[in-house]
């Protein structure tokens, strides 16, 4: 015998309300194998969850597209902090900065390596500690780094903060509409459940039996067929 299973996703709790609603909505009282108020409590969810379904979504989707053009200011800042670092260590090495002078950028004087840049935090983090002791040496008298100049770098990592900024935003709005839609997922499930529990005993008696699961399936019921059942033509 083939089985029921629950929709497990967002988009086929919609699909299975939907259905019931539509196939309810077009069927003569007399016939309806649900309850009016059954019927109206899903018209009524559906409309909320389809609406806060397609919030999630539009949602998530600026976030994607704004991900894709802050991964190129990420990289072009990584690639300016980075090379101002390794120029900087070359001006050490050479004498023409003080070793002291790298703990105004908060950077070891113990060696010459770039700190990890791999993640945005961490961007974050080494443009603002280079900006301020590329101002901090120069004020105190020292000879401005170039090839890349500080100014350059400020404006690379300016853009990159904007674009770091703007995508903490858009990730929280996406996190709290999906934490607000998975709220909603226990009632749909709930309704559903209901609906198919209502549209099965009504049918119950019907026979034979693929007839009985098709007037079910007319409401939203999905059925499988277990490995090796095949459904009655």
């Amino acid at each position: 015998m083939p089985y029921r299973r629950l929709p497990n996703t967002d988009l086929a709790r919609i699909r299975a309300l939907k259905a019931a609603v539509m196939k309810g909505d077009a069927s003569n009282l007399r016939e309806l194998p649900i309850s009016l108020h059954t019927l109206s409590e899903a018209r009524s969810y559906l409309q909320k969850f389809e609406v806060m379904q397609d919030y999630y979504a539009q949602c998530l989707d600026h976030q994607t597209k704004a991900s894709r053009k802050h991964q190129v200011h990420v990289k072009t800042a990584r690639l300016y902090i980075s090379h101002f670092i390794q120029v900087l260590n070359m001006a050490v090495i050479r004498s023409e900065i003080k070793e002291m002078h790298k703990k105004l950028y908060s950077l070891s004087t113990s060696d010459h390596n770039v700190p990890d840049l791999t993640n945005e935090a961490a961007i974050v983090l080494w443009g603002k500690n280079v900006i301020e002791g590329e101002r901090k040496r120069i004020a105190q008298g020292g000879i401005p780094v170039y090839t890349p100049t500080i100014a350059k770098v400020k404006v690379h990592y300016d853009i990159f903060l904007d674009g770091y900024e703007r995508q903490k935003g858009l990730q929280a709005l996406t996190a709290r509409s999906l934490e607000e839609l998975a709220a909603m997922r226990g009632r749909a499930d709930e309704l559903i459940l209901d609906i198919w529990n209502q549209v099965e005993a009504a049918y119950q008696d019907i026979s034979p039996n693929e007839v009985r699961l098709n007037l079910c399936r007319d409401y939203g019921l999905i059925y499988y067929y277990r490995t090796g059942e095949q459904p009655i033509e």
